[in-house]
């Protein structure tokens, strides 16, 4: 009688878990992502609809305005510029290797890199003549 009991006992145990986990598992699937979760907000890539949080990877792409050895500033989209600081970090790209000489004025760009407080952006990767969709 004893041993029955601790088997009931376990079994429903087993039968709460199971339950507390699909039902957890269905309200997990039912969750909408609030706006901002992923970091930005549906918009044109790298033009004024796009945010994101500081310090957060953010797509930066246009036409070179002009070009220094520490930053390039690109026109977007959307008319406005960007700045974007490069460092001895910055990979840069195109369909052979590139170097700091092939930024030129002019040429499309798409920048890769962290947010600063100041506007600008930190550029991890900057590719040369990219192939964007832009939603545009």
């Amino acid at each position: 009688m004893k041993n029955g009991l601790i088997i009931v006992l376990v079994i429903l145990i087993f039968v709460g878990v199971g339950g507390g986990f699909f039902v957890g598992m269905k309200y997990q699937q039912r969750q909408v992502p609030t706006a901002g979760q992923f970091g930005t907000r549906a918009g044109r890539f790298g033009g004024a609809g796009a945010t994101s949080g500081q310090n957060s990877m953010r797509p930066i792409a246009g036409q070179i305005l002009s070009a220094d050895s520490a930053s390039i500033t690109v026109k977007l989209a959307d008319g406005s510029s960007k700045i974007v600081l490069i460092s001895d970090k910055t990979t840069i790209n195109k369909t052979s290797p590139a170097a700091m000489t092939d930024l030129k004025v002019g040429e499309n760009v798409a920048a890769f890199g962290t947010a600063n407080s100041d506007g600008s952006v930190t550029a991890q990767t900057i590719s040369l003549n990219p192939t964007l969709r832009t939603g545009q």
